[in-house]
């Protein structure tokens, strides 16, 4: 593999000779000195560069030395908290001015780094955060933190609203709840918040109009400063990410990162400067690899790549408390670097109690190091039981084609996905697609997320095309209350908490949330972007289904179980017709359990399903008008019924026969 000017031949000789496993780069400190150290094996020389803030000129400069494998250090004879810093770089003769890829702290819009006193930044009381207990279910919130409260109606003050200290502020005065309350109430148990290191794709000292989902990094190892009241200071967007989190914690709420290893902002990133062509893929002809879609991809499976990735997921989940990653596109990313990941975290927090998942895919081919997997769907069963995928095909049969608006699913009417809905009930764990789970553990449950259109959205292009023939509608048509996609929307999410796995739900699902048609919101406006927090009480029905639905799973160990046999609770699967699917699981857990078995039928047919009521003593769980309730079955000769669109869910009592 050659490279500029020779400098880079084979990348295991390079590795192999460069390769540098040490855990203080970027700026540490010891008896009283700063020791600024980077990784920079092709430079000719490294000069340090000193100022007094983020915007000011340069007060000081200093030349370092070349260390081993590639190193280069720096001790200075006092403490420089606060003081900012950047690089000059020689490779091939020419300079270029970088900021350190270590840091922990930057200047507003990132292009200098901070030295940090991170013990300063914590919150009263960070010291004994923690992370609350892991319970019978994990159920995710896929939150983004300016649509959180950008709301005027979210009840946040304004110089709170869109930023990391709306979720320190509590409800009030009996109103109905928002933000953090309507969380607590729902009963979610993690908040999986899009990337909030700081990306390049915002002006941090721009206006408030500026949206995007953040997918851009910048700086891997520092809070985002557009999410702070002052992006300014360095250490007030560490402080208010912390009180962020600990606020979560302390509402009885684990917060997941999301992640973004695969790609970085531009090519021309700090890692780039520092090393020249080491940390990018690139094709035979010498482009650039661009299976992100997003214009580079990083060269995962590479000895410092890999390095840098994992020392970053685990200096978030120790200095920030996070308790779990998303990884964006982990199919660019390595089988063998995933699974070292989740052995770091349980050496350092114990056996899962970080919790890891992501997407197993990509945009497109992308050159993979020798020796490497790619954390492909394919490839589930070579990661860890511990890492968890999305599972798009649980998505697509129940609502249709993520990409295609008219394209139908179980749910909204699309004909014969019987079997592949109940072959979703067990995670997929039958083979029957063209992946193979190790356990239903490592499947992710989802209907919608920040991706393409929100559930109420798809339902209603597909279930309504009558209304969308001339595409310059009114904007009340997508908050108009539609009765058969309210119907739609509460059997996709009875399905998706009747299946075994994890639970995922985008922020707003539980309340009909539209983005006015928008499939890809990654930069509109923060108006379609944001939860219009008056639907959440328009939409009380709703909300209390899913509600219900969420109290319900914590309490049923048949669909909980995450065990390799866990599908083997699952009997009886039997087809009634179209639209029309049943089964029966195991809940029995110990003794403990209220139900020893469930009865499960789904009907997504116009017409009421009857069929033969299974044999015990029976109630009814949860139907189509309400969840988590307590009622007799109707005795109709030996026989129950479902509504059309809609889901039934019977109780035995533990016990009766």
């Amino acid at each position: 593999m050659k490279k500029r000017n020779g400098q880079i031949g084979s990348i295991r000789e390079f590795d192999k000779k460069y390769s540098y496993d040490g855990k203080d780069l970027g700026v540490s400190f010891a008896g009283g000195h700063t020791i600024f150290k980077v990784w920079s094996p092709l430079a000719e020389r490294i000069e340090l560069r000193l100022y007094q803030d983020g915007q000011g000129e340069q007060y000081e400069s200093h030349e370092m030395a070349a260390d081993r494998n590639g190193t280069w250090k720096l001790e200075l004879p006092e403490v420089l908290y606060g003081k900012y810093y950047d690089y000059r770089v020689w490779n091939n003769g020419e300079a270029v001015l970088t900021a350190d890829p270590y840091a922990v702290g930057c200047s507003c819009n990132g292009s200098r780094s901070m030295v940090v006193d991170l013990r300063a930044t914590d919150p009263e009381g960070f010291d004994r955060d923690r992370a609350p207990a892991l319970g019978a279910e994990s159920i995710i919130y896929e939150l983004h933190i300016k649509d959180f409260s950008y709301d005027k109606e979210s009840g946040i003050p304004d110089e709170f609203r869109g930023r990391y200290k709306a979720f320190t502020v509590k409800g009030e005065d009996g109103r109905e709840p928002v933000c953090i309350e309507h969380l607590k109430a729902l009963g979610i148990t993690h908040v999986h918040l899009l990337p909030f290191y700081d990306y390049g794709s915002v002006d941090e000292a721009g206006d408030d109009s500026q949206f995007n989902w953040g997918y851009d990094p910048l700086n891997y190892n520092v809070p985002e400063g557009s999410y702070a009241t002052d992006p300014e200071d360095g250490y007030v967007r560490i402080r208010e990410c912390k009180e962020m989190i600990q606020a979560l914690h302390e509402n009885g709420l684990r917060v997941i990162m999301d992640v973004v290893y695969n790609h970085t902002y531009s090519e021309d990133s700090w890692l780039n400067r520092m090393v020249p062509d080491y940390y990018y893929r690139r094709e035979a002809d010498g482009t650039l690899a661009n299976g992100s879609a997003c214009g580079n991809d990083v060269a995962a499976g590479r000895a410092m790549v890999d390095n840098y990735i994992a020392d970053s997921v685990l200096y978030w989940a120790k200095e920030y408390h996070v308790d779990g990653f998303r990884f964006d596109l982990m199919g660019l990313l390595t089988v063998e670097l995933m699974n070292r990941i989740r052995r770091e975290l349980d050496e350092a927090f114990g056996p899962n109690e970080k919790m890891i998942y992501g997407e197993p895919w990509r945009a497109d081919e992308s050159p993979m190091e020798k020796g490497t997997r790619a954390a492909l769907k394919e490839n589930t069963h070579y990661l860890s039981e511990g890492i968890s995928v999305f599972s798009d095909n649980t998505r697509d049969v129940l609502k249709g084609h993520v990409f295609y608006e008219e394209e139908k699913g179980f749910v909204n009417g699309e004909p014969g996905l019987e079997e592949k809905v109940l072959n979703a009930v067990t995670g997929w764990q039958d083979g029957a697609e063209d992946f193979q789970p190790v356990s239903c553990a490592q499947i992710i449950n989802y209907v919608s997320a920040h991706d393409n259109f929100t559930l109420w959205d798809k339902l209603l292009l597909s279930m309504h095309k009558e209304l969308f023939v001339n595409r310059a509608i009114e904007e009340t048509v997508f908050y108009n209350n539609y009765e058969d996609v309210l119907e739609a929307n509460k059997l996709a999410a009875f399905i998706c908490f009747t299946c075994q796995g994890y639970l995922f739900l985008q922020a707003g699902e539980e309340f009909g949330r539209t983005k006015l048609g928008d499939d890809n919101s990654f930069m509109s406006s923060p108006e379609i972007n944001m939860l219009r927090w008056k639907q959440a009480e328009e939409r009380k029905d709703l909300v209390d289904y899913y509600k219900g639905l969420i109290a319900l799973r914590k309490k049923l160990p048949g669909l909980c179980d995450k065990s390799a046999s866990a599908a083997d609770r699952v009997t009886g699967k039997q087809i009634h017709g179209p639209g029309a699917v049943s089964f029966l699981v195991d809940n029995r857990d110990k003794g403990n359990e209220e139900w020893d078995r469930l009865f499960i039928l789904y009907n997504a047919g116009d017409a009421s399903c009857r069929v033969p009521a299974p044999e015990g003593e029976w109630v009814i769980l949860a139907d189509k008008k309400e969840t988590n309730c307590r009622r007799a079955v109707k005795n109709m000769d030996g026989m129950i019924e479902a509504e059309p669109h809609s889901g039934l869910m019977l109780g035995r009592k533990a016990g009766t026969r």
